[in-house]
């Protein structure tokens, strides 16, 4: 067991029964009160942020997690099979560790998958994505009223809104975390 003291920025700990990145951490002395670490924290399983104090020398259960970029090969079913580009290994991670983000993977990507003695408890893909629409109705001409968006299918099955003037066999780059269009891609 660590105290808070041992507690930085970035460190992993487990807070009701769930892992937590800290994401903010400050030692406050009030007035005439005793000191505190006042601390924010994103829950690694729902995304949510949580702020919580904790005593000065409070005994908290820091986590040793290990961040590894691997390239995701193929899905195997409910998992995705990874390989580790230094040495190889092919590791399964749960496709539910992803979310909605695993509409926008391809293979081939490299994603980030976080480990706490070989079982891995969070994955994140790429920020962005590119992909190819395979699908959208065309451009209605004098529809250009300001930021017109349309509906559109990606490469991997995927619907997201975009402009009115992206059309089929357009790259475009994607927002994983919102799902949301960003720019297209010129090539």
């Amino acid at each position: 067991m660590a105290t808070t003291a041992d507690i930085s920025i970035g460190s992993y700990i487990r807070y009701n029964g769930d892992i937590c990145q800290i994401m903010e951490w400050q030692h406050r002395t009030p007035g005439n009160l005793r000191a505190f670490y006042q601390g924010k924290m994103r829950n690694l399983r729902n995304g949510k942020l949580a702020e919580n104090r904790f005593r000065s020398g409070e005994a908290v259960e820091l986590l040793r997690i290990e961040v590894h970029e691997l390239q995701y090969l193929y899905r195997d079913g409910d998992n995705l099979v990874c390989m580790d580009q230094g040495t190889f290994e092919q590791k399964y991670i749960p496709a539910s560790l992803f979310g909605n983000a695993m509409g926008f993977m391809k293979e081939e990507m490299v994603v980030q998958v976080g480990f706490e003695s070989d079982t891995p408890i969070f994955a994140r893909p790429p920020k962005t994505v590119e992909l190819q629409v395979t699908y959208t109705e065309p451009a209605v001409k004098g529809d250009t009223a300001n930021k017109v968006l349309k509906p559109a299918t990606l490469e991997t099955g995927v619907e997201v809104q975009v402009p009115i003037f992206i059309e089929e066999g357009t790259v475009i780059r994607v927002d994983t975390e919102t799902g949301g269009y960003l720019d297209r891609v010129k090539k």
